[in-house]
């Protein structure tokens, strides 16, 4: 993987509701030119269920560009299948899971990012796809996407250079989190490293730190 890409695209969305008789999601995003970036993301966007989604350790979620010629391959045509489909809130082409580590420092615009975990995916992706598989697919491929804190607010602009400027973890990239937090019988020496990854996000360290006492 170079150091170097490009931010292609930035999305941002409202929660709303979009599916009778369940809750609001803020799914559906639509492009922005600029935005500004505060800790828990761009100030624009939102998430719906705070528990899940968003947060400082989640603040914003990066998809490749890259995935969506696969997915239309694989699954048919989707209007769905092009960047921003996927609710994510930056678009890139060039690096992937098994490139981009846990760690990882980006400078983007005005901001510092560190990326913090794979997405783990949802009923509300398959939904909003209308693809019942859609979590499990992303599962088994691991074309999670990652989400990213931020280290320093500022502002990012579309077409902004992506830096990679600092990488604490060089082999322990995001499907290689991803595939152990996916799989239950993960060998459990896998699972202690990785629960000892301080970058790793808590949302997923913890499971894995209760994986590893569990033996």
């Amino acid at each position: 993987m170079t150091t170097i890409t490009t931010a292609d695209a930035l999305f941002v969305g409202k929660a709303r509701t979009r599916w009778i008789g369940k809750e609001p999601s803020a799914i559906g995003k639509q492009a922005i030119d600029r935005g500004k970036v505060t800790e828990t993301g761009f100030e624009e966007d939102e998430q719906a269920d705070r528990s899940v989604h968003g947060g400082p350790g989640k603040a914003l979620h990066v998809y490749p560009a890259d995935h969506y010629a696969h997915w239309a391959r694989e699954l048919g045509p989707n209007d769905r299948f092009a960047p921003g489909g996927f609710g994510e809130n930056i678009s890139l082409r060039g690096w992937a899971e098994d490139e981009v580590c846990i760690g990882d420092i980006w400078e983007v615009g005005g901001a510092i990012l560190q990326v913090s975990q794979g997405r783990q995916p949802c009923w509300k992706l398959a939904a909003h796809v209308d693809n019942d598989r859609m979590a499990y697919l992303v599962r088994k491929t691991l074309r999670t996407g990652w989400y990213m804190r931020v280290l320093q607010p500022g502002d990012i602009a579309s077409g902004d250079r992506i830096e990679c400027v600092a990488r604490p973890n060089p082999e322990v990239t995001v499907a290689r989190a991803a595939a152990a937090i996916f799989d239950p019988r993960a060998d459990a020496e896998e699972v202690l490293l990785l629960s000892r990854v301080f970058e790793l996000d808590y949302s997923w360290r913890q499971p894995l730190a209760e994986r590893a006492l569990a033996g």
